[in-house]
């Protein structure tokens, strides 16, 4: 099980102006219930009551203090870029994943509408930093701190964790705007990556933007 509070040196003020909120994935395919049959993971019922009684409030939370902040904002989906697929990688090929252009499945919740001068993403691939050019986006907003929510836990958010570790970016992921297919699947992944970022949760990173701006 993991714990929180988690020690890490990543664990540092946000600076304005050089911190962004990114958020993973929370789109329609995986979130609402005509679209559940999508969910083919024993543990569908766990991930669909996180999602909507936690993570998804917890990110409403987020979403709104960064904007009161004037912070940016990202966030990444999957979808193809044609109405076929024929653009997706060859892992979501086998894997069968398709979100096609402009389908209603691959939009975001209305919960977390992207709002007009948000940066929305499209992804064929599990990490966000290898298939789209958030690196290059993130470097031109002079991005320092990179906190990142969203689905799942121990696939999409892994990789992006990661991955933007190794490209320099101070990561804080948010625990508990986070989930998986289970608890366990969930605890066993903060536990193998808490070398790459800061854990924490949505309070303690609202109250660090406060701090921020005082």
């Amino acid at each position: 099980m993991f714990s929180l509070p988690h020690r890490s040196p990543r664990d540092l003020p946000f600076a304005n102006d050089h911190t962004a909120l990114l958020l993973v994935d929370m789109q329609r395919a995986w979130l609402e219930p005509q679209f559940e049959a999508h969910l083919a993971e024993p543990d569908a019922e766990y991930f669909l009551s996180r999602t909507r009684t936690q993570v998804v409030p917890n990110q409403q939370r987020l979403l709104a203090a960064f904007r009161e902040a004037r912070q940016n904002v990202v966030h990444t989906i999957i979808e193809s870029l044609t109405a076929d697929g024929r653009d997706r990688s060859l892992d979501h090929k086998l894997s069968d994943m398709h979100l096609p252009k402009g389908s209603a499945q691959a939009q975001i919740i209305a919960e977390l509408t992207p709002a007009e001068n948000e940066i929305v993403l499209p992804k064929t691939s599990s990490g966000v930093f290898n298939s789209t050019n958030i690196d290059y986006l993130l470097r031109n907003l002079e991005t320092r701190h990179l906190i990142i929510a969203g689905i799942v836990t121990d696939q999409c958010v892994d990789m992006a964790v990661r991955d933007a570790a190794d490209r320099g970016y101070l990561v804080t992921l948010v625990e508990d705007a986070c989930a998986t297919y289970s608890a366990e699947r969930h605890h066993a992944c903060l536990n193998a990556i808490k070398g790459y970022c800061w854990i924490t949760d949505t309070n303690t990173v609202l109250g660090r933007l406060q701090e921020m701006q005082a």
